[in-house]
Parts: structure tokens; sequence; C-alpha cells
């Protein structure tokens, strides 16, 4: 190693480090692919914390005793996401049918204008009919499945609110059992890193709240200018959903669609298509990233970056844990990088001094 130039060796040096951070990485991840279960819950109650946190804090304050602010912290969610679900879901049922009528109506007008008689919606219905019979056992265990999957899900979600409440109602005790876990002589820079991390956290759910906020207010000033029904709740649905990057959105936009054609008629919904279309392209190509990025002190590149690896290796979920997992990594490395300064620049004072 002595032959080599000393650029060669601390690349040589870098490279090494890299490589081994990758495969402490890549084995944490294959991880917490194993343990999805309880990884998944905890990860997610720890950004619902970061959410939820200053409102606790206002409660404990007042002097509501920490269990019970807690509890009503939870509440106070279970109330808000389980009424929009409630709307929304009471507003689909009760234009269901009207919303079956329009879809038909329009793939026929489609057909007929292009001259696709062949297409009829009759015909696709008989030839559904016999993809049934065919696969049929095929779609039983997939429903099964489908089963399986909603039903681990619940049980991720009931964890995740429950840890939600422990992680409040304790969060006084986590730095003292930060520094109680942390090595001999670092525990001071443990509970530093563990702070910055959490504050990174904190300011990702609070830049997503302000976008979900956008989104939510110029969605339903839009439903309720071209007058479609349940536009509050739709609205709360937007809001909802924003937490879910670009799916979450989608899916609320298109139920938000699908009311529209229901009872408004197709212009109508295709007045909605536009709102909607407009407000997502307004979050994924300014909101997101400029807010994101003054939150979690992060470049807009890097989070949308952040997002696009975090959806290529656990999907969904990914994309909703990319950016704040990512900040918290920004935050700790940032800190490192402080503190070993701050170091060297006081054991070289002396030396300079002398």
């Amino acid at each position: 190693m002595q032959l080599l130039p000393g650029p060669v060796r601390r690349f040589a040096a870098w490279c090494v480090v890299l490589l081994l951070a990758s495969g402490v990485v890549y084995v944490a991840i294959l991880l917490c692919g194993e343990l999805r279960t309880a990884v998944t819950p905890a990860l997610l109650a720890l950004l619902g914390t970061a959410l939820l946190r200053p409102l606790h804090q206002r409660l404990v304050r007042v002097g509501v005793q920490r269990s019970l602010a807690a509890g009503l912290t939870c509440v106070a969610v279970l109330a808000v996401v389980g009424g929009a679900v409630y709307i929304v879901v009471a507003a689909l049922v009760d234009t269901g049918d009207q919303i079956v009528a329009s879809v038909r109506d329009a793939a026929k007008g489609v057909a007929e204008h292009f001259g696709a008689a062949g297409t009829s919606l009759d015909d696709l219905a008989g030839n559904a009919k016999d993809l049934l019979g065919k696969f049929g056992g095929t779609a039983a265990s997939e429903v099964i499945s489908g089963v399986s999957v909603v039903g681990e899900v619940i049980a991720m979600a009931v964890l995740a609110l429950l840890l939600v409440f422990f992680f409040l109602r304790d969060s006084d005790r986590a730095v003292s059992t930060l520094r109680g876990v942390a090595p001999p002589g670092a525990a001071d820079m443990v509970e530093a890193m563990g702070r910055r991390a959490f504050k990174a956290v904190e300011g990702f759910m609070r830049g997503t709240t302000f976008i979900a906020l956008i989104d939510a207010v110029c969605i339903t000033v839009g439903l309720l200018v071209l007058r479609v029904p349940g536009a509050i709740g739709l609205g709360a649905l937007v809001f909802v959903g924003a937490y879910i990057p670009y799916l979450g959105a989608f899916i609320s936009g298109a139920v938000a669609v699908l009311v529209a054609l229901a009872d408004r008629g197709f212009v109508i919904a295709l007045w909605a298509l536009g709102v909607v279309l407009a407000v997502q392209v307004l979050e994924g190509h300014v909101l997101q990233p400029m807010v994101q990025s003054r939150t979690v002190q992060m470049h807009p590149a890097v989070v949308l970056l952040a997002i696009t690896a975090g959806a290529s290796v656990a999907g969904i979920l990914g994309m909703l844990l990319a950016v704040p997992l990512t900040a918290a990594a920004f935050g700790i490395v940032h800190e490192v990088q402080a503190r070993y300064a701050g170091s060297g620049a006081a054991g070289s004072g002396p030396a300079a001094d002398s």
C-alpha cells in the first residue's frame, strides 16, 4: 500500500467504507422486509408521533394527565379519519347506481362515436362471464389472498395506533432510555443524533400536512364551484390520502371525478378531472419538492430521488417512509460532522496557541 500515492489510498479507503455501509443498509432492508409486520407499524407510529406530539404537548401543558392526553389525541385522529371515510363512503353508496349508469352511458357513447359497435358493454359482460367460468378457481384464491392482506393491514394499523399511544405517553422517557443504551462516553452524541433525526421527521410531517391542506382546500373549492355533492367529504378524503405520496391523491381524485360524473354529468366530470389534475401537477412539481426541501432541509432533487428509490424498494410504503428516513439519515450525518469538526477545532486550538 505504501507504493500507492496518498490520494489513491484515500480513494480506496472511501470505497471500502462505502461498500461496508451499502452492505449494512442492504442487510437492514432485508431484515425489515422479513419483519415487516413489526417494523412497519413501528415506523408508521413514529411518523404519527411526530405529527401528533404538538397536540399532545398542548394538552399536557393545560393540565391533562399524560396517558389521558395520549388517549384523547389518538381518539381525535380516529374521529377525523373515520369521519372522512364515513362521509365519502356514504356519498358513494348513495350515488353508486348513478356512477355505474354514467360509466355505462359514457362507454356506449364512446363506442358509437368511434363506430366500435362490437365492443359494447353487453359483449364485454358476456366475455366476462366466460372468463369467470374458466378462471373461477384462480379468482377465488385471489379473493382469499386479498382478504388475508386486508386482515394483515388492519392488524398493523391497530398496532401502529397502540404504539402511537405509548410513544406519546412515554415520550418524556425517550431521552433517558436512549442515553441508557448508548455506549459509555457516547451518550451526548447519541442523544444529539436522536434529537436531530426526530426533528427531521417532524419537519417532514409538518410539510406533508401543509401540502395535504392545500390540496384539500383547492380541490374542495373546485368541487363546490362545480356543485359536486359531498365536496367537503371528498376534500377530507383528499387530505387523508395526501399522506400517501402520489397514489393516495390519485385514488381520492378518482373518487371525486366519479361522484361528479354520477351527479353532474360527463362535462362537469371533465371539469372536476381538470381541477384534480391541476392540483396534482402543482403538488408534484412545485409544492412537494419545495416545501419538503425546506422542512426536511434537503434539495428537491434528493426528495424526488428518495421517493423514487423508496417506491422501487417497498412500493407505497416505501414512498411514504423514504423521505423521512432519508431526512433522519441526513440529520445524523450532519450532527456527526458538526461534532467531529468541533472536536477537531478544539483539539487544534491549544496546539496553535503553543
